[in-house]
């Protein structure tokens, strides 16, 4: 890395009706550097790289690359300027090879037919360069996560990028890919040519691959650090103005009966195709297992499976000892089950509800907050101010909508009004996908108060972190099967990272073994 800046946004200014979104925010990023970006979710940083990617246009600011003052209109004109942008959720057509998803959609009026021969040859030499290892004949849908993702990044290079900006990008990738990911990251800034805007959550990486680190709060750059400079805790009390605990206190408790007991389960996704293939697992009370894995290899249908969303193929579902297998969800109402799904927002909340009637919506039609029929607004009213005291949800009121609020607080409604009445089960997928250290940290804590009190939870996650911290136990899931059931004190990241990628733990030796 030398001193000469590659990128300086200056007093960058993004209004929305209501809303600051960027308030005078300078930002820049020095040839051959790799600079992350933090901040709590609504701080502002999705605005300004949709800025610096020509998404969206300034209200105020200028833009300089090489010290060259820039206007920016479009994606098209940031990838012309050498701007380029992996995004979280990859922009790839299954079906296709890796180098018809490289030039699909180049100009030429050839459309993937465009220069074929000469793209494979392009491809191979800028995966060489990079260590990227990508066979460009290759069918993007028989690949991994990991190595899709470095077909997005082969992409932006092949397209001219010399400035990529990486969103999330460890988000779905197990351990060993995200040594891998680093390693890409460290040669292309290598020769001082190119540079990497670092976008992530993971106070660890960011401590790991960034030379320098800017913290945004609520719409301005509070600070820009030299990482060496820095460490976790400094940084996460910048994101989110107060002291943030990293490690909760898990005291013991004692380990009761079953409450869940899965055999032999098998579930179909939405293609009609096993999911879910031959599980075996249980749960008892006062524990935490968490389900580790890669995103999309069963988990959404097994959650779904236990909450009554989807009727598996084979295989017994029982809770405190009753067969649930083929039960709805609305004859789980009764069942002392309480299910936060992957996603708040499509299926934990309706969002053009208010808090209070999001809150009720598992119990409106019953005493106390309703007769006969009649819904009675005052006792629901009364529910809504404790729970949003009590899971210190932020609102200025318990009448607006749920989807004024922000990510983090739409999750506390869903939690409060899951584990208001003390479920016995507890189903928790991606509690903390979205959200930041702050309302991790919130998250986190309910869930062991529910272990505390002697519930059994099942915590699904792709954080490692995470469930390493919570569980009492760690189930491997991969493609549908249960790799291995470890104790977190037990085993490494490096074993987990294995498991996630298909070996049995074992296999693995040492402690990573089915329990």
């Amino acid at each position: 890395m030398d001193d000469r800046l590659f990128l300086r946004m200056e007093n960058i200014t993004k209004t929305f009706p209501g809303v600051v979104a960027n308030d005078n925010v300078n930002f820049d990023v020095r040839h051959g550097e790799i600079h992350a970006l933090l901040g709590e979710n609504g701080a502002g940083k999705s605005t300004l790289m949709n800025v610096l990617y020509g998404l969206y246009q300034p209200n105020r600011g200028q833009i300089y690359l090489d010290d060259q003052p820039v206007t920016l209109h479009s994606p098209e004109d940031a990838i012309g300027r050498g701007i380029g942008m992996v995004h979280q959720h990859f922009m790839l057509v299954p079906p296709l090879s890796v180098t018809e998803n490289v030039i699909l959609g180049l100009p030429g009026g050839r459309g993937i037919m465009l220069d074929h021969a000469g793209a494979r040859k392009r491809i191979a030499e800028i995966s060489q360069t990079y260590g990227l290892e990508i066979d460009p004949d290759a069918i993007i849908r028989d690949l991994s996560v990991g190595t899709q993702q470095r077909v997005e990044i082969i992409k932006a290079i092949y397209r001219g990028a010399r400035l990529l900006i990486l969103d999330e990008p460890s988000a779905v990738l197990t351990p060993q890919e995200i040594e891998g990911l680093f390693a890409v990251m460290r040669r292309l800034v290598s020769d001082g040519k190119n540079a990497i805007i670092f976008i992530s959550h993971k106070l660890d990486e960011v401590m790991e691959i960034s030379q320098r680190v800017t913290v945004l709060r609520d719409g301005l750059a509070v600070a820009t650090v030299n990482t060496p400079d820095t460490n976790k805790k400094e940084l996460a009390r910048m994101m989110v103005g107060r002291e943030v605990v990293f490690r909760i206190s898990k005291p013991a408790v004692p380990v009761g009966d079953v409450v869940l007991d899965i055999r032999n389960l098998v579930v179909n996704d939405d293609r009609g195709v096993p999911a879910v293939r031959d599980l075996t697992l249980n749960l008892r009370s006062g524990e935490v297992v968490g389900l580790a894995g890669v995103d999309g290899n069963g988990q959404k249908e097994l959650a779904d499976a236990l909450a009554g969303l989807r009727t598996p193929e084979s295989g017994t579902i029982s809770i405190l000892g009753k067969d649930t297998t083929s039960a709805s969800a609305s004859d789980l109402l009764g069942m002392d089950l309480a299910y936060v799904p992957e996603d708040r927002q499509l299926e934990g909340l309706t969002l053009s509800f208010s808090i209070a009637e999001n809150l009720v919506a598992k119990s409106f039609w019953r005493r106390p907050f309703a007769t006969r029929g009649f819904l009675h607004r005052g006792v629901i009213k009364q529910n809504a101010a404790k729970l949003v005291e009590r899971f210190d949800v932020r609102t200025p009121s318990i009448d607006v909508a749920a989807k004024t609020l922000s990510g983090g607080n739409q999750q506390k409604v869903v939690l409060a009004r899951e584990l208001a009445e003390e479920p016995r089960l507890v189903v928790v997928s991606q509690p903390t996908r979205g959200l930041d250290v702050g309302a991790t940290e919130f998250v986190e804590q309910r869930v062991l108060e529910q272990r505390a009190r002697g519930a059994a939870i099942l915590y699904i996650s792709t954080e490692l972190d995470e469930i390493l911290n919570l569980s009492d136990r760690i189930a491997v899931i991969h493609r549908g099967e249960i790799m291995g059931v470890v104790r977190p004190e037990e085993v490494t990241v490096e074993e987990l990272g294995l498991m996630m990628a298909g070996s049995k733990g074992d296999e693995l030796g040492n402690h990573a073994h089915t329990l």
